[in-house]
């Protein structure tokens, strides 16, 4: 039998809580197992529930998602987090992801995706939800101009985040660099990097360049 994924649900709209309890009791190895509405108790309802997922509002009252964030690092508590918000601003979402959390879902989007994003996430990935995915991507294409955009996504091999790290490896990007140019943890770099490797069969940066430009990922 497999194993429950524990969820724990931190919004100030109650309507919201249950719609999304609803949706998630559909899937059979999740377990809502609780909820708040104020942000000043989350961190100990989480702990007292233990679960290992968290879907925190970023706009609580009396205490603000980030707040929250800041305190499951500083105290280094396992639960991984999904950022749900009313916006998609680019600032906050790479702010979020560099305090810990490994996702994040608009509220628009949710419903399409949160199944998805705790499945993936529960899995120790990164996720971002298909709205915030499309202004990273367009921010991505726009900021490196050698790319060719119209053919890496159709990549037979590598996934689209692959041939993204593909793409600024090849164009001499540091791990840091990628990081931060595509919104994901250093430790999801590198390991994305050695599974680009063992895919491709390539050894060295100098593979990877050749690999990009025999494809079209980059244009000479």
């Amino acid at each position: 039998m497999k194993q429950k994924i524990r969820i724990h649900l931190a919004d100030d709209h109650q309507v919201l809580i249950d719609g999304l309890t609803n949706l998630l009791q559909t899937v059979n190895n999740f377990e809502v197992v609780g909820s708040s509405l104020d942000g000043t108790t989350v961190y100990d309802d989480v702990i007292l529930d233990k679960a290992d997922i968290l879907i925190l509002d970023i706009s609580m009252p009396k205490k603000d998602g980030i707040e929250t964030l800041k305190e499951f690092s500083q105290k280094q508590f396992p639960c991984k987090v999904i950022i749900l918000s009313s916006y998609d601003d680019l600032k906050l979402i790479k702010e979020v992801m560099k305090l810990g959390a490994r996702g994040y879902l608009t509220k628009k989007c949710a419903g399409e995706n949160i199944i998805e994003a705790i499945e993936a996430v529960y899995q120790d990935q990164e996720y971002f939800c298909d709205a915030v995915r499309e202004k990273i991507f367009n921010r991505f294409t726009h900021n490196n101009p050698k790319l060719n955009r119209d053919l890496y996504v159709m990549n037979p091999v590598l996934s689209a985040r692959e041939i993204e790290i593909t793409i600024l490896i090849s164009l001499e990007y540091s791990s840091k660099e990628i990081s931060e140019e595509l919104f994901i943890s250093m430790n999801t770099v590198e390991t994305h990097r050695k599974n680009i490797m063992k895919k491709l069969q390539i050894k060295s940066t100098i593979g990877l360049v050749k690999y990009a430009l025999k494809n079209n990922l980059i244009n000479s």
